[in-house]
Order: C-alpha cells, then sequence, then structure tokens
C-alpha cells in the first residue's frame, strides 16, 4: 500500500509489503521473527529449533491462507460442483516443505532463513509427520488432494484426526517395537479448528417407528450415545495456482465433556467418563481389530467421520441456497475403498429419516452420488462385520440395509433368474455361517461408478473379486490407474534431478509429466548421463552419510542400492528378497573369491502390531543382516541395513537414491502399488513381477528397461487350481534347499532352530505366495541385474529412459481421468486479489 497522501507530482511512492503477504527477503524476514514473537511468544535467545519451525510454517501459512479463503469464496459464489473424497487414511507427509514448493518461495524462504542464520533443511526436519494413513491407500489420497488443487477442481477431502496416527516405529534386538505417534505433542500450525460447524452421530440404541403429520410411515433412531465430531481444517495448495482446497478431519468429542452433578458426589472418574468414550472415537488410526472391541471401534470410526462428512455437505449446500434434491448435482462423493461405504446407507438414512424424502427419491440421489474405488484382491480385505455387531451399533443402517437388498435381490432375480448361488454371493448379507454385512457388496450397489486401479486389477476384479457384479453391471465398471504426485517426490525430494531435468527441457513438466519424454532427446548425449551419473553418485553419498550418522553403518555409495521399502505383508514377499540375500551369502561363503557385483540391500516398512508373520520377516531380515554385515567374508560385496520407522520423510530420502526397485508381489495380489511409480520417476530400474502398475510401467519404459520375472497372475491361478506342492520345489533346486535350511538350522538365529520355525513351516507347506515357485526366476533375473549394474553407462541409459517414460503416472492424469469420466466436474479459475488492510472491510 502506499505511504502518504497529495504527494507532489514527479515524486516517487513508497511501496511496503504487508507483513502477512509479501515476499521479499526483508518481509520474510521481519514476517518470520513477528511469528516467533507474537505466536511463539519466545525471543532467540530461549527459542528451540521447534520454535523456529512455527514461526516459519505461520509465515507460510499467511501466504497460503490469501488464496484459501479467495478459493472458499469463489467456491460459494459459483456454488460449484464439488467432488468429496472419502478416506479413513490421509499419508499427507510433511507441509511446510510441500507449501513451500507450491507457493514457488523456496529458495526465497531458504535465503530469508539463511540470512538470519538459521538452517532451512534444519526447520524442515522438525516438522512432526502427521502418520494419519497406513501406507499406499492414505499416501494416495494425500497424492489426488495436491493434484486436485493443481488441476484447479473444486474439492473437500474428508477424514478423521487420529490423536495418535500409525504407531512410530523403533527396532530393537532385530524385532520392530511400537512407540505412540505423538504427532500433535508441539501443536500443528497448519490446521484451523471449525466447532462451529460441529455435526453430531448416533451410535446405538434402537429404532421406533411413527406416523408423520402427513400420515406417512416414519422411523425415528433413538441413539444410547450421541458424539460430536468438530472439524480441523488443512488448507491443501496446488503447484503456482492460486487454489487452496481443504482437507476437513473429524475430531471425536462428548457433547458435554463435564458432569458436575457426578463430580460434585464425588465421582470423579465419572464426571469425565462420557468425554473419554467418546474421544476413543479418534484416539488412534486402525484399532486391533483382532478382538470385538477393537472391531466395534473401527465400525464406529467409519461411522462417525461418514456421518459428520455427510451432514457438512448438507450444510453447505443449504448456505448456498440449493435444495436437497440437487444433492447429486452439487456433490461427486468417491469411496476410497470399503472403509466408508457406510456412506451409502447413511445418506439414505439422513435425507429419509431427518429430511423425510421418500425411499425411491432418496435412492436416486444416491446412487448418482457415489463412486466406488477398489483397492484389494486380497478377500479377507474386503470388510465385513457380524449382524450382531452391526446391528448393536447401528441398528437404523442395518434396517435400511436390509431393505436394499430385498430391492437388489429382486433386480438379480430378474436378471438372472433360477440362480440361487448368484442371489447369495451377490446378497449384502453372507448367511453362510455367522451372519455378515458385505461392505464391498453394499458399495458396488449403492455407487453409479466402480474402479480398479490399474488395469490388471480392474479386469482381475472384473474376472474374479467382484465378477457377478460386472456381469450385473457392466457399465459401472472402468480402470483409473493410480499416480503419484511429482511435486513432492521429485521435485521437492530430488531437487538437484529437478534442476538438471529443467536446464534441458524447462520447467512445464512440474504440471505435465508427459513432458519428460522430452529428455529422450538428451539418452545418448555422454555429457548428459555424466551429469545424471553425478547427480545420482551424490545423492547416494548423501543417504550414505545419514546412515552412518544415524546407525554407525558404513556403506559404500558405488554399490548397487537395492531397495524394498513398502508396507511388510507375505504378499509383497520381503522374504523372496532375503531368499536373495542368503544365495548371495552361500555362493559366497563356498568360494571366498566369486567376483561379484557388490549391493547394499535396504529395507524400510513397517507390520501390523497384530501380524505376526509380518513381523517375524522383519526380524530374519535384520537377522541375516547381523551375520552378513560382521561377517569379513562380505566386506566390500554385501550389506544389508534394515531403516527404521519408514513414512513420508523417510521415503522422500531413499527414493532418489535406489539403483534397484523391488516390486516383487506375487502376479494377481497387488492391486497398483505406487511406490513403484515414485521409484521410477527418479530414475531407479525396476525388477518386479507382472502384477498391478508393473505391467503398465514395463509397458511405458519399455521391456529392455525393466527387469522382468515369475508367474504371471493367469498362472498363479492355473497352478493354484492344479495343487500347488511348495517342497518339490523345494527338493529339486539345491541353493533353494540350502537356503532354507541354513535359516532352519539357526545359523541366522545365535544357533535358535525354533526361532523362524513358522516361517519356514509356512513356506514348506503352504506357501499361499508362490515365493518358491518363483524363487529360480527371481535369482536369474537379479543375476541379470548385476551383470547390467557393471555397464554404468547403459544402466545411465536405462535410467533415463525410465524417468522420461513415467508421465502416465502423474497423479493429475489420474484425477483428470477421474473428473472426465467419473465426477463430470470442471475446474475453477481462481484469481487472487491484491490484499490491501486499509480496504477490508465487512460487506
Amino acid at each position: 500500500m502506499e505511504i502518504g497522501t497529495n504527494i507532489p507530482p514527479g515524486c516517487p511512492t513508497v511501496q511496503v509489503e504487508d507483513d502477512r503477504t509479501g515476499l521479499s527477503i526483508e518481509t520474510l524476514k521481519r514476517a518470520f521473527l513477528d511469528n516467533l514473537f507474537y505466536i511463539q511468544g519466545k525471543f532467540p535467545a530461549i527459542a528451540t529449533q521447534n520454535d523456529y519451525y512455527m514461526a516459519l510454517a505461520y509465515t507460510v501459512r499467511d501466504r497460503l491462507f490469501r488464496r484459501w479463503i479467495n478459493t472458499a469464496e469463489a467456491y460459494t459464489e459459483h456454488r460449484a460442483r464439488t467432488v468429496c473424497y472419502l478416506s479413513a487414511e490421509f499419508l499427507m507427509g510433511p507441509h511446510l516443505g510441500n507449501n513451500l514448493i507450491n507457493l514457488g518461495i523456496y529458495d526465497l524462504v531458504k535465503q530469508a532463513i539463511e540470512e538470519l542464520g538459521l538452517d532451512l533443511d534444519e526447520l524442515l526436519e522438525q516438522e512432526e509427520e502427521p502418520g494419519l494413513g497406513n501406507g499406499g491407500l492414505g499416501r494416495l489420497a494425500a497424492c489426488y488432494l495436491d493434484s486436485l488443487a493443481t488441476l484447479e477442481i473444486p474439492s473437500i477431502g474428508y477424514g478423521i484426526r487420529y490423536e495418535f496416527g500409525i504407531f512410530d516405529q523403533d527396532i530393537r534386538d532385530g524385532w520392530q517395537v511400537e512407540i505412540t505417534d505423538k504427532w500433535l505433542r508441539y501443536g500443528n500450525p497448519w490446521e484451523i479448528p471449525r466447532p462451529e460447524w460441529s455435526a453430531e452421530v448416533k451410535l446405538g440404541g434402537h429404532t421406533e417407528t411413527f406416523l408423520d403429520e402427513h400420515g406417512h410411515h416414519r422411523v425415528r433412531w433413538a441413539p444410547y450415545n450421541v458424539v460430536r465430531g468438530v472439524p480441523y481444517d488443512t488448507p491443501i495448495l496446488g503447484y503456482k495456482t492460486n487454489t487452496a482446497n481443504t482437507l476437513r478431519l473429524w475430531k471425536a468429542e462428548a457433547p458435554e465433556s463435564f458432569d458436575f452433578e457426578a463430580f460434585n458426589s464425588g465421582d470423579y472418574l465419572g464426571a469425565v467418563h462420557e468425554k473419554m468414550v467418546s474421544e476413543n472415537l479418534s484416539k488412534v488410526l486402525y484399532p486391533n481389530d483382532n478382538i470385538s472391541q477393537g472391531r466395534q471401534l473401527r465400525l464406529a470410526q467409519q461411522i462417525f467421520f461418514v456421518s459428520c462428512s455427510l451432514q457438512d455437505m448438507i450444510r453447505i449446500l443449504q448456505s448456498q441456497g440449493l435444495s436437497l434434491e440437487r444433492f447429486h448435482e452439487k456433490y461427486a462423493i468417491q469411496l476410497n475403498d470399503t472403509h466408508p461405504a457406510i456412506s451409502v446407507a447413511e445418506l439414505m438414512r439422513l435425507l429419509m429419516d431427518e429430511h423425510g424424502m421418500a425411499w425411491d427419491k432418496a435412492w436416486s440421489i444416491t446412487t448418482q452420488t457415489f463412486g466406488y474405488t477398489n483397492h484389494t484382491l486380497l478377500p479377507e480385505a474386503l470388510e465385513r462385520w457380524p449382524i450382531s455387531l452391526f446391528g448393536s451399533l447401528l441398528p437404523r443402517h442395518l434396517e435400511i440395509i436390509y431393505e436394499i437388498n430385498s430391492r437388489f435381490l429382486d433386480d438379480v432375480r430378474i436378471r438372472f433368474p433360477d440362480e440361487a448361488d448368484r442371489l447369495s454371493r451377490m446378497s449384502l448379507i453372507d448367511e453362510s455361517g455367522e451372519r455378515y454385512v458385505r461392505m464391498a457388496n453394499l458399495a458396488c450397489v449403492g455407487s453409479h461408478a466402480i474402479n480398479g486401479v490399474a488395469a490388471l486389477h480392474t479386469e482381475l476384479l472384473k474376472k474374479d473379486v467382484l465378477h457377478d457384479f460386472y456381469e450385473m453391471y457392466p457399465q459401472k465398471f472402468n480402470n483409473k490407474t493410480n499416480g503419484v504426485t511429482p511435486r513432492r517426490f521429485m521435485v521437492l525430494s530430488n531437487p538437484r534431478l529437478t534442476d538438471l531435468i529443467t536446464r534441458k527441457i524447462g520447467g512445464n513438466w512440474i504440471k505435465h509429466l508427459a513432458d519428460l519424454q522430452k529428455l529422450e532427446a538428451y539418452v545418448d548425449d555422454p555429457e548428459f548421463r555424466g551429469e545424471w551419473r553425478q547427480i545420482k553418485h551424490a545423492i547416494k553419498q548423501d543417504l550414505a552419510t545419514y546412515i552412518h550418522k544415524q546407525y554407525g553403518i558404513e556403506i559404500d555409495p558405488n554399490s548397487l542400492f537395492d531397495i524394498q521399502a513398502k508396507r511388510i505383508h507375505e504378499y509383497k514377499r520381503q522374504h523372496l528378497n532375503a531368499l536373495y540375500m542368503v544365495t548371495l551369502y552361500n555362493r559366497i561363503k563356498a568360494n571366498p573369491h566369486l567376483e561379484i557385483t557388490p549391493r547394499t540391500f535396504l529395507f524400510g516398512g513397517k507390520a501390523a502390531p497384530g501380524y505376526y508373520l509380518a513381523k517375524l520377516i522383519i526380524k530374519l531380515i535384520n537377522s541375516i543382516a547381523e551375520v552378513v554385515n560382521r561377517d569379513p567374508d562380505m566386506h566390500g560385496k554385501l550389506k544389508i541395513l534394515f531403516l527404521k520407522d519408514y513414512n513420508v520423510k523417510f521415503a522422500q530420502r531413499i527414493y532418489p537414491a535406489a539403483d534397484l526397485s523391488e516390486q516383487i508381489s506375487t502376479a494377481g495380489k497387488e492391486a497398483s502399488g505406487t511406490g513403484n511409480m515414485k521409484f521410477a520417476m527418479n530414475g531407479a530400474l525396476t525388477i518386479g513381477t507382472l502384477d498391478g502398475a508393473n505391467v503398465e510401467i514395463r509397458e511405458e519404459v519399455g521391456e529392455e528397461n525393466f527387469f522382468l520375472f515369475g508367474l504371471t497372475a493367469a498362472e498363479v491361478y492355473a497352478m493354484r487350481a492344479k495343487g500347488y506342492d511348495p517342497i518339490s520345489y523345494y527338493n529339486s533346486n539345491a541353493e533353494l534347499k540350502l537356503a532354507i535350511d541354513r535359516i532352519a538350522s539357526g545359523f541366522f538365529s545365535h544357533g535358535d532352530a525354533k526361532l523362524f520355525q513358522p516361517l519356514v513351516d509356512n513356506l514348506m507347506y503352504q506357501d499361499q505366495y508362490f515365493l518358491f515357485a518363483d524363487y529360480q526366476s527371481y535369482v536369474e533375473c537379479q543375476d541379470r541385474v548385476s551383470q547390467a549394474y557393471q555397464d554404468q553407462d547403459n544402466w545411465t541409459r536405462m535410467a533415463i529412459l525410465n524417468s522420461a517414460r513415467m508421465g502416465k503416472f502423474s497423479s493429475d492424469r489420474a484425477i483428470q481421468d477421474y473428473c472426465d469420466d467419473i465426477w463430470k466436474v470442471a475446474p475453477v479459475k481462481i484469481e487472487l486479489e491484491e490484499y490491501v488492510q486499509a480496504n477490508i472491510t465487512l460487506k
């Protein structure tokens, strides 16, 4: 704003930037110090690194808020059609670095912070990562929010504000140990509580029928308990756009937090009992559902965030003067897997019981509103709830589901007469033994679109898991291959490679990833390949330095960095990798002078707390590492390390450093995978099966630039049908037999032959994920990898082509596909009005 009035002609005016929005170095420094003083209440002599981080976060947040408020204003004014992304998980990762990238002020802020004598990297490390997700599902949701904002699509992400996210992982004596994730202990500068938009959620109790004033039969739910959901909003900024959408997470509270009558009578615990019980709903991500209380809490979490979210949508609709009959025109709701599938019954309940709508009209609106993304081919991951549990917690929803099922099965009978087996398979109620509500079936019936997340996955859904629904509703099914955001997983994670690419082809690729194809023009340029190789080596050296500092272990940046980082699960087959490590060890022990390509095996990932075999796999990897790293015969040849506490921040460090990306799941088990995309974008070569998105990655990068092994999904199906005998592979393969025998003997467990017996027995007598069947193919493929790595120039050429051909796997492409094919939503351009403090008034 201009200082002074009646300035004589010819005299210069002075522009003074507002401290909340200005971007000059001096303004940024001043704003930072103001926030340290006025918000943190600290002066430099007593400020901690966390105080400095918080002051910087508030400084950046101020610059976000202009865009956020302008975006909300524009959406309200336009009554914009809005995508609502319902997900039980949002694994957002740290916000500060990403917001600096998307605002385009990373270098400016870095300079300002350095001039104040601080280190930006150290402040970035201070941020507690919100661990509000388990793995790929939550990280995909986060990538999609980034792309929705970048593509200027009106959207809201809805989820739960878990007080404690996924556990922090420590490794003690080789075993995983879970530690509480206290991500909120120092506060969260990115969120804004909105208690005035709270919603109430009913639980338990019973239902009553009555006649309304028009003589219509209605149902009233008399709940046993009511929980209040308070929304906490976080701005999600697009890359170099003015759009900032909202992530709205719900915190559970009791409507009355304190019972004075109980307190005054001396019942001090009873005075806060309701508060404690209610707050449990948003206390922790995914309680252990091996016990009935855990299952009930998990179902309660699902109805809690779904009901709050749907009530919030109705509030917004009505505040914009739109009728409830237009709900499906205003909103496109996407169900991120089966966790939010209860939405179908809850929207019906709200429309009928709370707003008096007739069944047929409510059902028409509901089925036009929802889209359902399936994320799994594992039958056990398709959620189902015992009728006894479901009915006791959600009596009204069970009635609605029975009615949906009755009408649906009538339609099935007409379409497929005299097929009793089909009726039992498609029913929303599983009647075989203990009765269950099938949530995937509910999602299929209540949605107008059903999609898988990779071409192979969608075909397998149609052929197997959801085959009956495909035959009933072929028009509903479509594929939407997953994607990841290059902003976080290239620009932020790999600034040196980003700089090299941008110098060669410009910066447009960051929003239009297909532009990476232009790198192919440089693939035969020796100078470019040399620069690429130097950058990769420097990144590997940085990781080696970090590992030495954190673990006291030295690794050789000249060795092949072979990395498998993902959730620990039998179908992801970290133990197949372990068998190969033991095989290499055995070969070297048999011939200490054997010439091999030096390798560093790096692992990362968490096992579910109740999943014993997955935790035993972690112990096995660490036990092998202990022996290998101590054995002088392995010096300069093999090194193994399990890196603890895998999360988004961790991933940003390792994706750029990988030479080889392990994507070795059993074919037909991985829905898509997204780690495979992040590794390849950063120039890692993939060793993998034809599973999930591996199939499409190989098609894009070229089969000559992908290390393929193993059975196909069709071959796995056929082998299982014929009868698979793992012991026959054990008996006929000398290297496999030696590897298994050495593990079973206690060689890697200080002589304890019983330690790994459950894992060995599982492989010998079941091997449901076909490790033995794929072992020889995997070993031979790994030998090809070793051979290829020796030709560094050609390896670099293959790495460049992997990056250059990854354009398809941007989350921007995926979101555009959803917008065009499922959501039918258009972008809304946000104009950024100049913030002038003197002009701010109440309209």
